[in-house]
């Protein structure tokens, strides 16, 4: 489902444009992920408890979000912010 590439010998990896000649030096290999989609064909989730959990979850996050319930919710992320207008906006998405 996965697989490994070598990012010097593969085309797409050698056409991608550096920003500086230290892009990259520290990576050794480069795992190609499936897409959302595959996962969620080959992980299907319907009817179990992880399902029943991410449902709740949601739930008591809206309640927490619309003053319902009095807990702290406390959100991490994204892990670093170098455009403080897009921090702002994803803050404002996270109340939408």
């Amino acid at each position: 489902m996965t697989a490994t590439t070598n990012p010097t010998s593969d085309a797409w990896y050698r056409s991608v444009e550096k920003t500086s000649q230290t892009d990259d030096e520290r990576i050794k290999d480069i795992t190609v992920l499936p897409p959302p989609e595959h996962l969620i064909r080959f992980f299907p989730i319907g009817g179990t408890p992880v399902e029943t959990l991410i449902t709740q979850t949601r739930k008591n996050i809206h309640n927490i979000m619309a003053g319902k319930d009095d807990r702290l919710l406390v959100v991490i992320g994204p892990c670093s912010i170098h455009d403080p207008a897009a921090a702002v906006e994803y803050a404002r998405r996270l109340m939408a």
